[in-house]
């Protein structure tokens, strides 16, 4: 398949009503987790994404049969006979560490290599090894692989030094099916691990407690298939209020979850955005400058989140005096500030800061999505920026955007997806004729 690009025609206010995807940081380790239960789970509203896909090609190599039609997924799980993550899989998908709880809990055994992923720093994966070894497993490393076995599980209690997401995931899918009771502390409290909580007790897991400090995991023998919805995703609803707050506008998210977005909606009313939530919908309404909120930090949840920090950087290039972002959760995560300043941003990066200088308005140019999330904001800046911008690396945003363009074009603006025709990292013509 040839590579694309999307071609933005920017400035154009956005108005209109957005439906919010499921969650991509759900929906995978909710796929993961069916590994475990006997019998067909059935998955609603999981995201049509390059990373599901991902997800389900591992689910179907390890012996499960994984379907999917439209945006509802099935796992036949419970009865696999490999144990073993490819490495080409592995080094696809950062999150792919989500199959080493769910395998050894169901197999007492993993085989695996090194993650991949969009390169956002290190990303040691000591924590997840030391947190399944506290439960019964034994780690030895040979020809490049990682050698996870475990002729008794057992349930321990586990102090995470980091409240790191998938470790916390890891630990729930294996302590469900160990023998006793695990406690964890310091766990991680993002809504997305609350959802793997839910799903597991509905398929007969004892776990109390999650989204707190404290989780509570009590074995059960054998766990069975469930049917399950997968819970909004908040980092694309932020992503859309972004750029409507970028652009102008107004918008209306459905099948959002609110009370899962505070840390999110309050710098958007710092940023001097109208806001209405009534329900699962999202109001917003924007017109004018922008305000520069003084300082952003990102941090675990309930903090403002990571993921939605190239977003917020994109809108408030063209706010109103200055905001110092700081990023402690990931050490590269400011690889969209390169693109940004293509487009005339005033942006200066030292380490884990970025000090944001608003400009009067930004315009066009040809770059490159970085990440994942640095595609999105570069892809709002486009929406915003007066004249044509192309964005390329479009493989980075359907990891985790459902027809990124498509939602553009529904509240009004013009954007096009393209073949990329020019050989050799030329210069795009004028016009691709196919376009």
């Amino acid at each position: 398949m040839a590579e694309e690009m999307l071609r933005f025609r920017g400035g154009r206010p956005l108005r209109g009503e957005v439906t919010v995807q499921g969650a991509k940081n759900s929906a995978l380790p909710l796929l993961a987790a069916a590994l475990l239960c006997s019998g067909e789970s059935i998955l609603h509203n999981v995201p049509r994404l390059t990373d599901t896909w991902t997800a389900c090609r591992i689910l179907n190599r390890l012996g499960c049969r994984c379907r999917a039609a439209g945006n509802t997924v099935t796992v036949q799980g419970g009865d696999v006979g490999g144990c073993e993550i490819p490495d080409a899989d592995m080094r696809k998908m950062r999150s792919s560490i989500m199959f080493l709880g769910p395998l050894i809990g169901l197999k007492h055994a993993c085989i695996l290599t090194m993650p991949g992923g969009c390169e956002l720093g290190p990303r040691p994966i000591d924590m997840h090894l030391d947190a399944v070894r506290r439960l019964g497993a034994q780690i030895t490393e040979s020809g490049g692989k990682i050698h996870c076995q475990a002729a008794r599980l057992r349930g321990a209690k586990i102090a995470l030094s980091y409240p790191s997401v998938g470790v916390t995931e890891n630990v729930l899918t294996v302590a469900a099916l160990a023998e006793g009771e695990t406690v964890l502390t310091n766990a991680a409290r993002e809504p997305e691990i609350a959802d793997l909580a839910r799903f597991l007790n509905a398929c007969g897991a004892r776990i109390s407690g999650a989204g707190e400090g404290t989780v509570v995991i009590e074995g059960v023998s054998q766990l069975h298939a469930a049917e399950y919805t997968v819970m909004p995703d908040r980092i694309a609803a932020m992503t859309w209020l972004c750029a409507g707050a970028a652009a102008g506008g107004e918008l209306c998210l459905r099948g959002a979850a609110p009370g899962d977005m505070e840390s999110c909606l309050s710098v958007l009313e710092a940023a001097g955005c109208r806001l209405g939530v009534c329900g699962d919908r999202i109001y917003l309404s924007h017109s004018g400058v922008l305000r520069c909120p003084r300082r952003l930090l990102t941090m675990p949840y309930p903090g403002f989140p990571t993921d939605a920090q190239a977003p917020v950087t994109a809108m408030l290039a063209t706010g109103s005096g200055t905001c110092v972002v700081e990023e402690t959760v990931f050490e590269s995560r400011y690889k969209h500030v390169g693109g940004l300043m293509q487009m005339g941003a005033d942006i200066r990066v030292s380490g884990r800061i970025a000090v944001v200088n608003g400009v009067r308005a930004l315009h066009g140019a040809d770059v490159t999505a970085p990440d994942l999330r640095g595609g999105a904001a570069l892809g709002i800046a486009a929406a915003a920026a007066e004249g044509e911008s192309l964005l390329r690396g479009l493989h980075h945003i359907d990891r985790g955007y459902e027809d990124f363009a498509g939602v553009f074009n529904s509240l009004g603006a013009e954007v096009r997806r393209c073949p990329i025709l020019s050989a050799g990292g030329g210069k795009m013509p004028a016009e691709p004729q196919s376009c």
